[in-house]
């Protein structure tokens, strides 16, 4: 049988459930969070966690799910450029904002980035969705970027687009890494690097293309 729907009051619950397992994980780690230290942090009983979450694994794949649908709901869609824009135009107006956003430090990113790192016998949930989410990630922004390319270009390298939108992703991956443990960086410095480097390697592209003619 299917749960009846959340009232807004339970509803309530879930949420300071979700943000007490967000904030021990980023004290503790996968290990240190316990269902207990959840229950005593958001103040809420034992039977609440489990009425939401089977157990801590599927806790903190929620904690990952709902910290990036609060994140990507605030940012710019990689919508195709409108006519007469810039590959470089572009890729600034959605990196201003996406890489500001990372000195937040979102939960998905955080819990996501430290289980890629760890090795175990059974993969957790939230990293399983940590993966697929930033695989997405990844389809869109190639996609972005392959729309975006001159044809001849996107002809002669197809693979180009996929490696620009690698790049932006472990750039921002490192960026948000170096955020945790340097003094904070001007994130315009990071974009203008990023775009910089997207024009190098386009212009590159495209000049192979003109030696080719």
């Amino acid at each position: 049988m299917s749960r009846p729907a959340r009232a807004p009051q339970a509803e309530g619950s879930r949420e300071r459930i979700l943000a007490a397992a967000a904030a021990i994980a980023a004290e503790s780690g996968y290990e240190g969070t316990t269902i207990s230290k959840v229950t005593q942090r958001s103040g809420l009983p034992v039977s609440s966690v489990y009425w939401f979450f089977k157990d801590k694994d599927e806790l903190l794949a929620g904690v990952v799910r709902h910290s990036f649908a609060e994140w990507v709901s605030g940012q710019p869609d990689w919508e195709p450029m409108p006519p007469g824009a810039s590959l470089a135009d572009g890729l600034r107006a959605v990196l201003d904002h996406s890489v500001r956003t990372l000195t937040e430090a979102p939960d998905f990113l955080r819990i996501g980035q430290m289980l890629t790192l760890e090795n175990r016998a059974t993969e957790p949930a939230a990293r399983t969705l940590y993966v697929r989410i930033r695989a997405e990630v990844e389809e869109r922004i190639t996609d972005w970027f392959a729309a975006g390319l001159d044809d001849e270009v996107r002809d002669r390298r197809p693979e180009l687009a996929r490696t620009l939108a690698r790049f932006v992703i472990a750039s921002t991956d490192g960026y948000f890494l170096a955020q945790q443990i340097d003094e904070p960086w001007n994130p315009a410095e990071l974009v203008d690097l990023l775009v910089g480097t997207v024009e190098a390697a386009v212009a590159e592209a495209a000049g192979d293309e003109e030696e080719r003619a």
